[in-house]
């Protein structure tokens, strides 16, 4: 294993030193021209997009980083913002806003270290295992003809003149291949580290992207509400407020037919009865959705077990939690499992799903498994409207959960190649008591 993770550091090394280098010269150079050209007003034109194209590069490199060496480099740049306006005035806007942006020039200056320290940093992995090969086939004889022609023959620190020293150089490549195994992943860890330092956000960046998080968070939060408000008013005016005036209407109607006909009257008192059987579950339903008597009187590991129950698909249930969080905060991990799990059943073709909760490192962790079709787009994807678990044509699924989530400053994760198996996890910070 360690072989093998040697050789891998090794190759993307040579990957990140050849293409690094071009890519990093060739957008460093590109971009420092267009703003230098916005003088000419050329530049007003080709700044944005040179910026772009620095920060879709980065935004990459962000990506390689963690899959590569395990580290996270969070990006600086703001999601959202104002459409530009049309015209040179909305190109000077663009161009002044970029300008001003110190995340711009933290790239411009990640790209200048990448093409000069990192690419010498991301060559060495490669390097130590081409000396491993290129010591023991000069002992071989291949040094012969070189020495010949140019004289002594320098490997590495080894002067390579005749057989001994050619086969000293075959040991030391030997020494570098298993210096290697040990110290490339360690070098491209130190690679990523290094980039961490430009491409992370100022400490002043991340409270600015904190508090655009919040406040799209509490929108967010504000529109499920009303929503919320508004659903409960329409399922009460068209369900039981509907079936209660039917009741009250035909109360009145006994009362004025208990004298005269007091058959008809007791079949209406019949109806009645029903009407209010029936009211009666639609309150207990809309209470339910509301907020499920179990879950207040049980805690989320029992609701989630109960909701499993009323699955039409058989569903495994694994719940470690040493208390309760939070009433909201449970409410949210209920729905947004309720939600997961109602996609799973009715999108993803799946004949088992399994539901994992636990809590650790001050955070409640749910893990929701299904061996469907997969193929789940991640949430905001298509369009920028998300969708439940396996669902195709689209929908509020996945949107929704993260929206419910972010209220509480917590994370939304998908994994779902094609043909399976599609894994959904959430993640929210809380404390249990």
């Amino acid at each position: 294993m360690k072989v093998r993770n040697a050789l891998l550091a090794g190759a993307r090394g040579l990957w990140l030193a050849i293409f690094g280098l071009v890519a990093s010269i060739l957008l460093f150079v590109l971009t420092v021209l267009s703003i230098c050209f916005i003088v000419l007003g050329i530049g007003l034109v080709t700044t944005p997009l040179a910026v772009r194209a620095v920060r879709a590069y980065a935004d990459m490199r962000r990506g390689q980083a963690e899959a590569w060496a395990g580290v996270r480099i969070p990006t600086p740049y703001h999601r959202t913002r104002p459409a530009p306006r049309a015209g040179i005035v909305g190109h000077v806007e663009q161009c002044v806003a970029l300008l001003k942006d110190k995340a711009t020039w933290r790239d411009l200056q990640w790209l200048l270290m990448d093409m000069t320290i990192g690419t010498v940093i991301a060559l060495l992995p490669a390097t130590l295992l081409l000396y491993t090969v290129w010591g023991p086939v000069l002992a071989l004889g291949v040094w012969k003809p070189i020495v010949r022609a140019d004289g002594t023959f320098w490997f590495a620190f080894v002067p390579v003149s005749d057989q001994f020293t050619a086969n000293l150089a075959a040991a030391t490549g030997v020494g570098f291949g298993v210096l290697g195994i040990f110290v490339n992943r360690h070098l491209m860890r130190g690679h990523a580290l290094l980039a961490q330092q430009l491409l992370r956000p100022t400490r002043e960046r991340e409270l600015a992207l904190r508090v655009d998080h919040l406040t799209e968070s509490r929108h967010d939060a504000v529109d499920s509400s009303a929503a919320e408000l508004r659903r409960i008013e329409r399922d009460l005016h068209d369900g039981a407020q509907a079936r209660l005036v039917a009741m009250g209407m035909s109360l009145g109607t006994v009362e004025a037919l208990i004298e005269k006909d007091p058959a008809q009257a007791k079949r209406l008192l019949a109806a009645a009865r029903a009407d209010s059987a029936e009211a009666l579950t639609e309150l207990r339903d809309l209470v339910r959705g509301i907020h499920p008597p179990v879950l207040a009187e049980r805690g989320l590991g029992d609701a989630v077990r109960a909701l499993a129950l009323r699955m039409p698909l058989p569903v495994e249930v694994d719940v470690e939690l040493a208390g309760r969080a939070e009433a909201p905060v449970e409410s949210a991990a209920y729905f947004a499992v309720s939600e997961v799990l109602t996609n799973a059943a009715k999108h993803s073709g799946a004949r088992r799903v399994w539901v994992d909760v636990h809590h650790a490192d001050g955070s409640l962790r749910i893990a929701v498994t299904d061996n469907g079709r997969g193929g789940a787009p991640q949430p905001g994807a298509a369009g920028g409207a998300g969708v439940g678990v396996g669902d195709k044509n689209g929908g509020t699924g996945l949107l929704g959960i993260e929206r419910r989530l972010g209220a509480f400053d917590g994370v939304l994760a998908v994994s779902s190649p094609a043909g399976g198996p599609t894994m959904v996890t959430m993640e929210i910070p809380c404390v249990l008591v």
